[in-house]
């Protein structure tokens, strides 16, 4: 019944995914609602009352902040556009301070994360191994692991030449030990409709395939998949994906990605799954409008 739902919906509504980048996912989640991909520019322009705008703007390649053409989302959002993902859930996601605090109220599972700024000394009682990472960040780009208090020293010597790092500092987080794996899942419209167990290549630590990792699709077992969907709900993100790091008895939430990439072999119970996040968004959408 809900997928008859959405179907009907797809009719009365244009679709569009809002995003600079003509990725694999991107292009697919417009195939899949029969819409469009837009930019921002273009969005504004094309988009009105009853349409479906779907925010997919990622971190900026320089990892400064998150690419231009947020703001779009509120002035479409004003204009009558049903916005999934919104301004404020694509902030929460990308920016992994607001991340960080997101979770800590909702009171799941996250490292401890403190910001250093990019004009302060470290804390002295700052104690090692810790991960490095910057406050806007992804693909597993200037992440560094330091294990004795010399190389966090050695690590922020280099940060320090960054552009990202002198606007923004660079985060401080614990080490969730490492096994070698981790589990991504993607969330739509507060449903799980895909997910992949990412293994770290030889020699590294990090599971990113940009840096040599592997992906294979994986069956979450209820901690996790319990865990995605309240993470997803602590940053009010409509898709997005959601990182969980292993430990020896449980899971512990590592990053969330406003603007996650996936694959159709990511798809659960053998769906397709850009599909299925369509559907389960136009859902949202629908159930938006009604109650507005």
């Amino acid at each position: 019944m809900a997928a008859a739902g959405a179907a009907r919906v797809r009719v009365e509504m244009r679709f569009a995914v809002v995003a600079h980048r003509e990725s694999e996912t991107n292009l697919a989640l417009a195939a899949a609602g029969a819409g469009s991909l837009l930019t921002p520019r273009q969005a504004l322009l094309g988009l009105g009352r009853g349409d479906v705008a779907l925010g997919r703007l990622d971190v900026a390649d320089d990892l400064d902040g998150v690419e231009p053409g947020v703001d779009a989302l509120d002035r479409l959002e004003a204009a009558g556009v049903a916005v999934l993902n919104r301004s404020r859930a694509l902030s929460a996601a990308h920016d992994k301070l607001l991340t960080a605090r997101a979770l800590r109220r909702a009171a799941l599972p996250h490292p401890w994360t403190c910001l250093l700024g990019p004009s302060s000394a470290p804390p002295t009682d700052l104690e090692s191994p810790l991960v490095l990472k910057p406050r806007f960040g992804s693909w597993g780009r200037d992440v560094v692991l330091c294990r004795t208090a010399d190389e966090v020293e050695d690590a922020l010597a280099e940060l320090t030449r960054r552009s990202w790092f002198r606007e923004h500092g660079v985060l401080a987080q614990e080490v969730v030990p490492p096994l070698g794996w981790d589990l991504r899942i993607v969330v739509a419209g507060g449903r799980v409709v895909g997910a992949a167990r990412r293994t770290a290549g030889a020699g590294e630590w990090r599971t990113n395939v940009s840096l040599g990792g592997r992906s294979e699709p994986v069956d979450p077992p209820p901690l996790a998949r319990t865990l995605a969907l309240s993470a997803a709900a602590a940053v009010r993100g409509d898709l997005v994906g959601v990182d969980l790091l292993p430990t020896r008895a449980a899971f512990v939430i590592s990053e969330i990605n406003g603007a996650v990439d996936f694959r159709p072999q990511y798809a659960v119970d053998f769906t397709d799954v850009y599909t299925d996040a369509v559907l389960q968004l136009l859902r949202v959408a629908h159930a938006r409008r009604v109650a507005a």
